[in-house]
C-alpha cells in the first residue's frame, strides 16, 4: 500500500503545479484540470514505470486476497471468541446491524400546582 501512496503522491506533485501554472496562464479551471491531468499522466507514464508497477502489484495483492488482514491481533481474537460462542450456542443471535438501545430520558421533576402558596 505504501507503493500506491508513493505513486499517487508523485502524480499529485506533478498535477498541482501544472494546474496552478495553467490557471495563471488564464486557461480557466476546467481546461486547466484537463491539461494538467493529461500532462501529469503522460510524464508519470513515461518516467515512473517502476513506481507504477509497484503500485499495481500492491493493489493486485490487496484485491486478490493475498494481503495480510487489516485487523489487529485483538480484533482477530475477539472475532474468534465470537465465532466459538456462536458455534457452541446455536440459539444465540448476534445482531451487529442494530442500533444500540438509547437510555430512556429522565422524567421531569414534579412541579407544584399553580395557585397554591405555602
Amino acid at each position: 500500500m505504501v507503493a500506491f501512496l508513493k505513486y499517487s503522491l508523485i502524480r499529485l506533485a506533478l498535477f498541482a503545479p501544472l494546474f496552478v501554472l495553467f490557471l495563471y496562464l488564464g486557461l480557466g479551471a476546467v481546461m486547466s484540470v484537463i491539461c494538467a491531468a493529461g500532462i501529469a499522466f503522460a510524464v508519470s507514464y513515461l518516467f515512473f514505470q517502476q513506481q507504477r508497477d509497484d503500485a499495481t502489484a500492491a493493489m493486485r495483492r490487496r484485491f486478490t486476497g493475498k494481503a495480510q488482514p487489516l485487523r489487529t491481533a485483538g480484533e482477530v481474537d475477539d472475532a474468534q471468541a465470537e465465532d466459538a460462542l456462536v458455534d457452541s450456542n446455536p440459539d444465540v443471535t448476534i445482531r451487529t446491524d442494530a442500533k444500540p438501545a438509547s437510555p430512556k430520558p429522565a422524567s421531569p421533576a414534579p412541579t407544584e400546582p399553580k395557585g397554591t402558596t405555602s
